[in-house]
């Protein structure tokens, strides 16, 4: 099963105020979950994201585009990095997910997808 596992912004992170003894203990931390990760055969991906300030947004209304510069509001419901992992299930994800060191200074949230896949659809699709 392939899954999404999105880390979400933080208003430290939209900022990018974080400190650079912070940042470097916790890409150092980062990378060696991530080491963990692909011996264990799990990671198929991970990147981080820049803060929305150097993003756009393309807005959809029939054929009409309209395109948003950031920041953007909301800062809970953004993304700042993500992996895309194969796992077992979503309870060896979640298990992963708890051995993961805080991607944020302060609290933080990671959130677990699951991707759809062939066999998820329903049959003559």
């Amino acid at each position: 099963m392939r899954v999404l596992v999105l880390v979400k912004a933080t208003e430290a992170s939209e900022k990018e105020s974080a400190s650079p003894e912070w940042m470097a203990q916790m890409m150092d931390a980062m990378g060696k979950f991530n080491d963990k990760l692909r011996d264990a055969g799990v990671l198929l991906m991970a990147e981080g994201l820049q803060p929305t300030s150097r993003a756009k947004r393309v807005g959809f209304k029939g054929t009409a585009r309209t395109v948003t510069d950031g920041p953007f509001a909301e800062t809970h419901e953004l993304i700042a990095g993500f992996w895309i992992w194969d796992v077992k299930d979503l309870d060896e994800a979640v298990a992963w997910v708890k051995l993961c060191p805080n991607p944020m200074p302060g609290p933080s949230d990671i959130e677990i997808r699951p991707f759809y896949e062939m066999a998820d659809l329903p049959s003559g699709q």
